[in-house]
């Protein structure tokens, strides 16, 4: 009789069945942070330079920025302005006013500006009081000093494809895109917020750098619909976390444009941003993201501004 197997061996000709113990890691990959500290910096020093040589030929590029009331947060940006004016080589001029202000006064002092040859830029700080019409002080300000962006003239002239200010946040978000190389050209672009100041204007510049363009606002029936089919999903509603990270597409570019506060009383924006990270390709900080853009392209604008009148 043939020897058979060992007990437990397998019989000749068959198959042999190994089993491994396989121990899998999860992989996680953080989106790369858009840095606006950095890219600002950068658009800065190409200010400073342009500033000088206009310095150089007796054509100092020149801001107003006027304050009416004392809210703190306003005090706050105006200063930055002021200093990044400063910083940059710029003739800087603040105005400030108690709440108090008539609207008929503020009024003459936007006329006073306009009229005056060393201000090529007029920013007129929002809100204002109540009983000041902003729409009327912003029409006041000359289109060609109308450095926010914000004026009836330049917003028509953005919608036609030919601003002669972009506004600055949006402007600085396309900035934010450049820098990152990414295709614009053909991507699904989510905007959330519909403002004047940013919704609108981002829209109509993402349209005119080839994208395909969703705007929703408060009213939008399922916001997360929208937002998980974008490639690049720029948020501006003042909403701390009203976008989650289950409500973005991997990989997507993420612009947070929200200052907010948690509540801790710690800056924050209105995307939940230590969860969105792990899920979008790209993403902007809140603070140093945006916001050094903003004031940035202010001072763009305004060099631009003082260049038109070198010509």
């Amino acid at each position: 009789m043939a020897p058979g197997p060992r007990d437990g061996a397998p019989a000749p000709g068959s198959a042999r069945i190994i089993a491994f113990s396989i121990r899998i890691f999860p992989i996680t990959m953080s989106a790369q942070i858009i840095s606006g500290t950095l890219l600002s910096q950068n658009l800065r020093a190409d200010v400073a330079r342009r500033a000088a040589a206009l310095t150089g030929k007796g054509r100092q590029p020149g801001l107003a920025v006027v304050l009416v009331g004392d809210s703190p947060a306003s005090q706050v940006y105006v200063r930055n302005k002021v200093k990044a004016c400063e910083d940059s080589g710029f003739y800087s001029v603040l105005e400030k006013y108690d709440a108090t202000l008539s609207e008929a006064q503020l009024l003459e002092r936007v006329a006073a500006l306009n009229a005056d040859p060393k201000i090529h830029g007029i920013l007129v700080q929002l809100p204002l009081p109540a009983h000041i019409d902003a729409f009327k002080v912003i029409e006041a300000i000359a289109p060609e000093k109308d450095v926010d962006g914000f004026h009836v003239s330049n917003a028509g002239m953005l919608m036609t494809g030919q601003p002669l200010f972009r506004p600055c946040t949006p402007y600085g978000v396309m900035k934010m895109l450049e820098s990152i190389d990414y295709p614009v050209r053909g991507a699904h672009a989510v905007v959330v917020g519909a403002s004047n100041i940013v919704g609108k204007p981002q829209a109509m510049l993402l349209l005119q750098a080839g994208a395909t363009v969703t705007i929703c606002n408060s009213k939008t029936r399922d916001l997360g619909y929208h937002t998980r089919h974008a490639d690049i999903l720029v948020v501006a509603t003042g909403k701390r976390n009203i976008v989650t990270a289950d409500m973005i597409k991997p990989g997507a570019v993420v612009i947070d444009v929200g200052m907010n506060r948690d509540d801790n009383g710690k800056l924050c924006g209105d995307v939940d941003f230590e969860n969105a990270k792990e899920v979008a390709g790209w993403i902007t900080p809140v603070p140093g993201g945006v916001g050094p853009m903003t004031i940035t392209m202010l001072l763009v604008n305004t060099i631009e501004a003082a260049e038109r009148t070198d010509r």
